[in-house]
């Protein structure tokens, strides 16, 4: 007979006789991050990649550093609902609803939020988050109702693919010249998540 582990989404569960303090914990970084990128923000995850003890509980965890100026840009989880809390400086957020039938469209829902304040982006939905400060930057903390949220940042999937989804496709669907989408497939797709 062959004994292979139990898994549970994907990864290994742990026989609980097993288990020590060491799969519940991820040391944490006593240095701000450093941002760099273009978009201005970097995301450090925690999630069950990082922490094992995360399998089957249905959360994780990320701080979102901005600089001044910066921002998460449009993205989904398609595995989560996100609650974002401002820890320092300002945020501008918002997320758009799902298609409408015609002839409505879908609404945009923003805030702007302050230390403490608190903003939730339903599972699946484009959300975004702003620091609308030339001078100062932000962080926030965000809960995410997965273990495993993933993130779809919507200009890296649609733009910077590898395959590139055809510019005829593209065009017809953004309803601008081939052009257009070929000088964005062309450009640098940043990735702020760490």
């Amino acid at each position: 007979l062959f004994y292979a582990p139990v898994r549970v989404n994907g990864f290994v569960c742990k026989n609980p006789m097993e288990v020590n303090a060491d799969d519940f914990f991820k040391a944490a970084a006593l240095d701000k991050p450093r941002v760099t990128n273009k978009v201005g923000s970097n995301v450090t995850l925690i999630n069950v990649m990082q922490i094992a003890g995360l399998n089957t509980l249905g959360i994780s965890i990320a701080r979102i550093d901005y600089a001044p100026l910066g921002q998460n840009p449009p993205h989904t989880h398609p595995r989560a609902t996100e609650i974002l809390t401002v820890l320092e400086g300002t945020l501008y957020v918002g997320f758009v609803t799902s298609n409408q039938p015609a002839p409505n469209r879908n609404k945009f829902l923003s805030k702007v939020l302050n230390k403490g304040d608190v903003f939730v982006f339903p599972v699946g939905l484009i959300h975004f988050q702003f620091n609308p400060n030339p001078h100062k930057p932000a962080v926030a903390i965000a809960a995410l109702s997965s273990q495993n949220p993933g993130a779809i940042t919507i200009a890296n999937a649609v733009f910077g693919s590898d395959p590139q989804i055809s510019d005829d496709v593209l065009a017809k669907a953004f309803q601008v010249e081939k052009n257009t989408i070929d000088w964005l497939q062309a450009q640098f797709w940043e990735n702020n998540h760490n």
